[in-house]
């Protein structure tokens, strides 16, 4: 059984946290032993804790809150502030419930002798492997400031760079959304309004024009169906996406889009070429370094290739030769982490490639829009000269046969 407690402890200083326990005066006597002095020990309900996963899973902890939890920690660390007493400085000062929550159960497993990168494990949800793996890092080389440092400009850089994805995507996925419920409502309401038209004269009408007129009178009669279907093939989709199969599927689509395939691979590699020399940088094997970032990539077809990389240099092998023969890897990329591991520098070698992939990445997102924009308006061009042509142009027939 869980339960949630406030205490003093020898210094008179009230914390609060979690414990777990058969029964509440088990748990008072736990905190007893621990020389804390019990305020309250309450249990916690399952009710409680199925409605902390709901807030866990609605609020959550996005990658902002977390650039300033690092940053705050690193500041905290370098002044040679005690661990626990950092996170309680920042919980007590954190907007995010869902944080705040998490740094008292970290606090909890710190002052029972757990080490934060152990603690940080139960929590792999909102710290990332690379962030868990340099704080290890950093444990072992007592070097624990700098690692936190390492983990804040890379957390604030990967943010960065979502946030020019998100702007980049976010005026056409506007445009299209609008476009399609203003579709929605021509074909619903104002469609088969103009189309009675026709049906009053009883006069001949196009093939095409006779088509746009059943389509609106099945919208008018069963919009209700159709906005079923397409909300059920929305998150029937999303729903696919999350399964594995799904999104290795969705992985392979996006590298295959056109215009916007160009910018998902220059942010894989991004991401690959800066988190490998960040955890490289941080003493951790490369081996190791490679499978930690197969996963960050956060891509399947990128995350097979660079665990085919790990293998490759467990035999003795070199990961540029992986690279080179693989068409998501450019050929200059795998040239020139070969330099680096002729030269002994790929650490330094990664930087440079991920610096110039952000530039890239960076011209890139600011001409999304005006790449995007004349497709866009093309698209939705074709769309009203349909509409103009099937019922507008019948109706001015009309009515020029009648004057």
């Amino acid at each position: 059984m869980k339960f949630v407690f406030k205490a003093k402890d020898s210094e008179g200083v009230v914390k609060s946290g979690q414990i777990e326990a058969s029964n509440k005066t088990e748990a008072i006597n736990l905190l007893q032993e621990k020389n804390f002095i019990p305020l309250s020990v309450i249990e916690e309900k399952e009710s409680r804790d199925f409605l902390h996963s709901i807030e866990k899973i609605w609020n959550g902890v996005g990658q902002r809150d977390l650039v300033v939890f690092y940053r705050q920690f690193a500041t905290l660390v370098e002044a040679k502030v005690a661990i626990t007493t950092a996170l309680r400085a920042i919980e007590d000062q954190t907007d995010n419930k869902v944080l705040s929550q998490i740094l008292l159960e970290m606090i909890g497993d710190i002052e029972d002798g757990m080490a934060l990168s152990e603690s940080m494990i139960k929590h792999k949800n909102v710290f990332s492997l690379l962030a868990i793996n340099m704080v290890r890092a950093g444990e072992i080389s007592g070097n624990l400031q700098k690692s936190i440092e390492f983990i804040a400009d890379n957390t604030e850089r990967t943010y960065q760079l979502n946030s020019k994805i998100k702007s980049a995507l976010t005026y056409p996925g506007f445009i299209l959304t609008a476009a399609l419920v203003i579709g929605f409502l021509v074909f619903t309401i104002i469609l088969p309004k103009l189309t009675k038209i026709f049906d009053d004269m009883d006069v001949e009408i196009p093939w095409y024009t006779t088509l746009i007129m059943n389509i609106g009178n099945f919208m008018q009669s069963f919009w209700w169906l159709v906005l079923i279907v397409i909300l059920g093939g929305v998150f029937g989709i999303l729903y696919y996406i999350k399964t594995d199969s799904g999104r290795e599927e969705f992985d392979h689509i996006k590298l295959k889009i056109p215009i916007v395939s160009k910018m998902f691979k220059f942010v894989y590699i991004s991401r690959f070429s800066e988190n490998l020399s960040v955890l490289l940088i941080g003493g951790i094997p490369i081996v190791k370094a490679l499978m930690i970032v197969a996963d960050i990539v956060n891509n399947s077809v990128y995350k097979k290739v660079i665990l085919k990389a790990a293998e490759e240099v467990k035999t003795g092998g070199a990961m540029s030769s992986v690279f080179a023969k693989n068409p998501e890897f450019p050929p200059i990329l795998a040239k020139m982490i070969k330099v680096g591991e002729e030269s002994g520098k790929v650490s330094d070698v990664l930087k440079n490639i991920y610096t110039f992939y952000e530039q890239e990445l960076d011209r890139m997102t600011k001409n999304m829009t005006s790449l995007i924009e004349p497709i866009l308006i093309v698209v939705l061009g074709i769309g009203v000269a349909i509409l103009v042509v099937a019922i507008l142009m019948p109706i001015y027939n009309i009515t020029s046969h009648i004057q």
